[in-house]
This record gives structure tokens, C-alpha cells and sequence, in this order.
């Protein structure tokens, strides 16, 4: 039988192209969005045989729900052998302003809670098979704080904080937990910036570099490449200078705007 994939937040960007990658690939696919009529339209359109996917339509924001996709996949399907978290949002914030703080708490509700529900599931069924990969999509984002970006850029720091203890907690156990963080990718998303984003790549690019580095079983890698380099050279620079870089940057728009 094909090895099976379940993918959150496959409506669109990433999680849309690494479904394609993974359809191409001769995958079965578990394919996990809030607009599950949609999601089986584009399974549909890609030519997919009934037979090698799945829509479970949830909210990843709400654990009752994203857990009852989960449990419903391992049901139908089986124990999957990656199950790639990539549902998230990102909202600009003042925290200064009280109806900012809804926002902040529903981006952590996403990124961070929905994470870690979505791996729940099938942290036991993969520990008692020996075998599998858990992946979260992390983002560049989340190696300093971006004036403006106080959610994303915290709820991304958590998601490589958590993927990093889970991977402790599972080492032995034949589960890899397998962190990746995007630079900039050609999504909705990030077309909707106001600021320039170098190393710009096309989502069916990403998808496939992250498809080598899941096989792989890498513990963290930053895609592009390029993006890499440039994580490493923030992460060290001092306080001081870091601040200084940021003085007139754009700010990402916030739910208002």
C-alpha cells in the first residue's frame, strides 16, 4: 500500500504544493482544511483517484476538532507516515491596542495549540509502530522579533521551541520530529507584504526541497538555503546593530488594514 501523508492547512500555499508534491510522488493523501468542499475540488481536479485521498474538513484553531480529524484519519487510514502541521496564519499586532490581543491569541491558538494537536493523535500509534515523521512548519520569523510581527514572529519561535522538545521526547523511538522554517514563499500570504522579501521562491520549489529534507529525517532546516545564511548571521548580531537594521522597516498589516 502507498505510505500516507496527512497535511493541514492544504487549501492553498505550502500546504497546497507539498499535497501536489506528495500526489506526484504516488502518495495517499489525508488533506486537512476548514473549506473541505474546496479541498476535495482541487483533489478532484488534479485527476487524483478517488482511492488515494481524503478531505477532512476542521478547524485547526479548535483542538476538539483538529484531534477528531486526526483520530478520524487513523481510523479510516491508518497510521500515517508524515503528518506535516502547516496550517498557520500571520496578522500584524499592536499589543498596545486591546482588540490586538484577540488577534495575538488567535494566531497562538493556530500556530502554536493547533500544532501540537494536530501531532496528538499520532504521537503513540507512530512510538508503538517504530517508525514516522512529524513536521512542523516553522518560519525564519521565528529567530528574532520583527517590529509589528510580535505574534507570528512568537507563535514561530514556539513552534521551533515545542518541535525541539518533542524531538527529545521521541529520540529512540524510530519517530523523527522534523522542523522547517520557509524564508519567503510565494503564497496568498506573503503577497499581501509591504516589504521587500529577497530569496523570494516559488512554492512548488519549496515543496520539493521539504520533501527531500522529511525523507531525510533532518532534525531543523532552513529553505532556501539562502534564507540559512541569513538566520545564522541575525542570530548573531547584537542587540544593538539588529535594532538599528529594523529603523523604517514596513510593518505587516494588521487585521484592519
Amino acid at each position: 500500500m502507498a505510505p500516507l501523508a496527512f497535511i493541514t492547512g492544504a487549501s492553498s500555499g505550502i500546504g497546497q504544493a507539498l499535497a501536489a508534491r506528495y500526489a506526484q510522488a504516488g502518495w495517499r493523501l489525508a488533506l486537512v482544511a476548514r473549506r473541505g468542499a474546496e479541498m476535495a475540488e482541487w483533489a478532484r481536479a488534479q485527476g487524483l483517484p478517488p482511492e488515494r485521498w481524503r478531505v477532512y474538513a476542521a478547524d485547526v484553531a479548535e483542538i476538539d476538532s483538529i484531534v477528531a480529524a486526526g483520530q478520524a484519519c487513523l481510523a479510516e487510514l491508518g497510521v500515517p507516515d508524515v503528518v506535516i502541521a502547516n496550517a498557520g496564519i500571520s496578522l500584524g499586532v499592536d499589543t498596545s491596542l486591546r482588540e490586538d490581543l484577540g488577534v495575538l491569541a488567535r494566531i497562538l491558538a493556530v500556530n502554536n495549540v493547533g500544532l501540537a494537536a494536530t501531532f496528538q493523535p499520532f504521537i503513540a500509534p507512530m512510538r508503538q509502530r517504530g517508525s514516522g515523521r512529524l513536521v512542523g512548519i516553522a518560519s525564519v520569523a521565528g529567530i528574532r522579533g520583527l517590529p509589528g510581527h510580535a505574534a507570528y514572529c512568537a507563535s514561530k519561535a514556539g513552534v521551533i521551541g515545542y518541535c525541539e522538545s518533542l524531538r527529545g521526547e521521541l529520540r529512540g523511538t524510530g519517530v523523527r520530529v522534523v522542523t522547517i522554517a520557509p524564508g519567503y514563499i510565494d503564497t496568498p500570504l506573503t503577497r499581501q507584504n509591504r516589504y521587500g522579501m529577497p530569496f523570494l521562491m516559488r512554492a512548488e520549489d519549496f515543496a520539493a526541497s521539504a520533501m527531500r529534507v522529511i525523507e531525510a529525517g533532518r532534525s531543523y532546516r532552513v529553505i532556501p538555503w539562502q534564507m540559512g545564511v541569513v538566520a545564522k548571521i541575525l542570530r548573531a548580531l547584537p542587540d544593538p546593530v539588529f535594532d538599528r537594521l529594523l529603523v523604517g522597516r514596513a510593518r505587516k498589516q494588521r487585521h484592519t488594514d
